[in-house]
């Protein structure tokens, strides 16, 4: 029995390391989009366990310490440890509300993934998808990833529609920081990342 649990345990771990970062985006898409078909309406009216779908479908993906790091940006050495964990979590559940809110009030027809490219270096790669609107249109959305020390791929940036989250995400936090006199506890207390849905499907102008 001890043999057999450790070799099933040993296949798991090898199909996880096997599993390229396009799979992996793949898989997490399809599960997602399989626990919602035909109950976008049920909910938008509970968003509560909705938010718990996506924190489950996010926790294996996203590293949101290293993507809350990058936020922080130049900050983030002069801030406490306390002070990183906190924005942590304090990011982590902004950014599942606001993919939580998209799925309920986007009118889309279609998730798909479309390819994967591999970075400059051997531990980067990005993933692309799009997502076909209800009228057709196309929005595409591309996943920077990383692979960890531990041989697993995370999602570390989201570009939609042109508009790259990370950056989006720092400045705004740059500016609260410059708004509240460098004060990291107020800044990490009113985190609210502003990017709507109007603001995605209109794309970047740049």
């Amino acid at each position: 029995m001890l043999l057999l649990t450790g070799g099933l345990l040993i296949s798991q771990l090898a199909l996880a390391e096997a599993q390229n970062p396009e799979q992996m985006i793949r898989n997490s898409v399809n599960q997602l989009m399989d626990k919602l078909e035909g109950r976008k309406d049920y909910y938008t009216q509970h968003t509560n366990e909705l938010e718990a779908l996506v924190d489950d479908s996010l926790r294996d993906v996203a590293d949101f310490h290293y993507i809350a790091a990058s936020v922080m940006g130049r900050y983030f050495r002069s801030a406490s440890p306390e002070q990183r964990s906190r924005f942590a979590k304090t990011f982590r559940q902004t950014l599942i509300d606001t993919y939580a809110k998209g799925l309920v009030t986007f009118d889309y027809r279609d998730i798909r993934v479309v390819g994967s490219t591999t970075g400059r270096y051997e531990d980067q790669a990005s993933v692309d998808m799009e997502v076909v609107a209800d009228d057709g249109k196309v929005y595409p959305v591309n996943y920077t990833l990383r692979r960890t020390d531990d041989g697993q791929w995370k999602v570390v940036n989201v570009i939609v529609n042109g508009i790259n989250l990370g950056l989006t995400f720092r400045n705004q936090f740059d500016q609260a920081m410059r708004d509240q006199n460098h004060d990291y506890d107020a800044v990490i207390s009113n985190w609210a990342p502003e990017v709507g849905t109007d603001e995605l499907e209109k794309g970047s102008q740049g």
